[in-house]
């Protein structure tokens, strides 16, 4: 597919079509990874966990026991 590079306050830019934004779940403030590989510019969508989403992964195999800890240490109230 084919885009083309603008200027972008101090930087340049490109449009993202959108089928690849369907296709990559992309929306407005989605993060991405730019890399350079030789002559190839490689972007990648990072896929950032939110807490609902990392809470509903605990289960009775990955849930670790109470961490006791010795008590203040410092002017903290307990």
């Amino acid at each position: 597919m084919e885009a083309v590079v603008k200027k972008w306050g101090n930087s340049l830019g490109i449009r993202i079509p959108n089928l690849i934004v369907k296709e990559m779940s992309l929306k407005d403030g989605s993060f991405v990874d730019i890399n350079e590989n030789g002559s190839e510019i490689i972007i990648k969508p990072i896929r950032r966990n939110n807490l609902s989403e990392m809470l509903n992964l605990i289960n009775e195999r990955n849930i670790h026991e109470e961490v006791q800890s010795t008590g203040p240490v410092g002017k903290e109230l307990w």
